[in-house]
This record gives C-alpha cells, structure tokens and sequence, in this order.
C-alpha cells in the first residue's frame, strides 16, 4: 500500500491530500461542507478520473449529513441538488457523474425499503461510498496486472500527466501499470511528460515514482519524439478521463500529441480506462465537453508571469485522441483492441 493518501473517510469528514502543494509540501485538508468538497475538485486539491469520481462520492455522504430535512422525499430532494452541485464541478472527467448518479440511484432504491429512516439512509450512503473507494483499488490491481502482458522486461515507457496513486484509493491507472512491472522486477523505466501547464508530471508522478523508488526521468512535453527517436521506448501509457463507445479519448492535454508522435515511431500506444471512465452515451470523441481553465495558469508559473501583460490565451485543460492512434485500451476486465465500437459495446454488455 501507498505511505500517502489521497483520499480518506475519518470521523465523518473527507480528507483530501493537497496536490497542489506537492512535492514540496504534504498537506492534508478536511471537509465537512459538499460545496467546499465540489470547490476542492474545481481548485485540483484533488485531481484525476477515478480520485475526482471518489472524492465527489464522499462529498454526496457529507450532503447527506448536512441535510436536516425531516421526510424522506425533502431528504432525496437534497441529496438531488447536491448531487448536481457536485457535478458542475469538473465537466470532462465522468468519473464523477458516473459516482455521483450510482449513489443518487443507490439512495433513491435504499429509500424505497419499508420503513427505512433518514437516519439509516445517512448511514448507509456513507457505507456506499466507502464500498466504491474499496472497489477502487481492486480496479486498480486488476487493471494493471492486466497490462503486464504487454509490458516487456527492461521495458522503457512515456508517460504523460499523472495517473498513480494521487488519482486513485491506491496504484491508479497507468501508473499502476508501472508500478505493478517495478515490484515484478521487471526493471521498467519511465520517462515522464513534465505536462504543462500545470506539470503533474514533474510534480506528482515524479513525486510517486520517487516514493516508489521506480527509475524515472522527467522530460519537457515537446521532447517526446526526439527521446523516441533516439531511445529504445517500448510503448506510451496514459489514463483517461472519458472514453466514447467508438474508443475516442479525452485525457490531459498533450495526449493526442504523444499519440501522433508514438504513431510516427511505431511505438505502442496504451490507453488505462477503469471501466467507470468508459461513456457509452457518446458516439464518439467529438461529443465530449472539453473543460477551459483560467489563463493564469499559463500566464504564470509558481506565481511569477512569464507572458506579457494582458496576453490573450487559450486553456483546453484536456484534448481528445482520436482512437485510430490507440493499441489497446487496458481495462479491470482485459485489454480491449480494435475495433473498440463492436469490441467497446460487448465488455460492458458482459461485465
């Protein structure tokens, strides 16, 4: 298990590991108010499909405790309205709506019990969501053991963002993977997009791969090609934040460079999707809603301006790679190829 947490259900409260501060500082922040819950997602205090989908989970339990409603069906309503606060939070990652409507559909169900009590649904709310955050880490394992089959000994990878245990109740997505081929003793190296503008590259995953004792290398996002030109790199893994049922995906912006770089290369591009990150609503990647965040976090790095005053920007906090340049989806069930729409549409039919 991790030596850090990002997420925790302690004494009724959420506790939220500050990514923001890290890697030089770890701090934790508590809460016991949805709305400071749904802001957290929005600041990035939390971030990443699977911890943003958790994290609201528990900002629907703290809902629940808030409410003071006396009948169940002003109680439900409550719960309705925080649901959708929570969901205007982030709009690209589904992770949370996925969360938020398993819980809402899970009380409504729960309510309809004989003579259940707001008190027990309280409860039994809360005991949801920790069931979700346990879920989570078997997601987790079985996705990344999954992976190993496509993952030589020795292996060089890139990876872009951050996808560890930051993202997720433990290992993450796709660098789970890469930590699942580091405790086999496979000697695995990764080399990690410093993913501006925020740099979850440089700053998480090189703090969990440091934790982990996992070789590692930061690089600027633009050298990509050139390390493939002139290393031997074994494959390309990212996560996702939404996955279209043609197999189109949405992830932090600069994958689908990584992608059109990794094709020109003929190196293997790996998609790591929980199945909770999987759409099946949308046709394609074109119907997927690309969040915009604020010019600042362009304009400035660390507090310091590095553009002149006033410069116009443009902010698409993720972009969408078109699924003609992905190998393989990675999920908890097995590794999904071409063509995804047919292949897609029959692994969540079976799960």
């Amino acid at each position: 298990m991790s030596a850090f947490r990002s997420i925790e259900w302690i004494n009724d409260r959420l506790r939220l590991l500050d990514q923001r501060q890290l890697p030089k500082t770890i701090a934790y922040c508590d809460y016991t108010d949805y709305r400071a819950v749904a802001d957290a997602i929005t600041t990035m205090v939390v971030r990443g499909a699977p911890a943003i989908g958790l994290t609201a989970a528990f900002g629907l339990a703290i809902a629940a405790h808030q409410s003071t409603a006396t009948t169940m069906a002003a109680f439900l309503q409550d719960l309705q309205l925080a649901g959708e606060y929570l969901m205007r939070s982030r709009p690209t990652a589904v992770n949370l709506s996925w969360a938020i409507k398993h819980l809402l559909q899970y009380a409504n169900a729960f309510a309809e019990t004989e003579k259940v009590s707001i008190s027990a649904l309280k409860q039994a709310i809360v005991q949801e969501a920790q069931a979700l955050y346990d879920a989570d880490l078997e997601v987790c394992k079985q996705l990344s053991h999954h992976a190993q089959a496509l993952i030589p000994q020795a292996a060089n990878v890139i990876h872009h963002c951050n996808t560890g245990s930051l993202v997720a109740s433990d290992y993450g997505t796709a660098l789970g993977i890469v930590r699942v081929a580091h405790e086999q003793g496979k000697g695995i190296h990764v080399f990690l997009d410093e993913t501006r503008p925020r740099l979850q590259g440089a700053s998480l995953s090189a703090f969990e791969m440091k934790t982990f004792d996992i070789p590692h290398t930061v690089i600027v996002d633009g050298a990509s090609g050139y390390v493939m030109s002139t290393r031997q790199i074994d494959a390309c893994l990212v996560g996702c934040d939404r996955v279209a049922a043609n197999g189109d995906v949405a992830n932090k912006i600069g994958t689908y460079n990584l992608a059109l770089v990794a094709r020109a290369h003929n190196v293997p591009f790996y998609v790591a999707c929980p199945l909770s990150t999987l759409d099946m609503s949308l046709a394609s990647g074109k119907e997927i809603k690309i969040e915009e965040r604020a010019a600042i976090e362009i304009t400035e790095v660390q507090g310091q301006p590095i553009t002149p005053d006033a410069t116009p920007v443009f902010n698409p906090a993720f972009d969408v790679t078109p699924a003609e340049y992905i190998s393989a989806i990675i999920t908890e069930k097995g590794i999904v190829y071409p063509p995804y729409l047919t292949k897609l549409k029959h692994l969540m039919q079976s799960s």
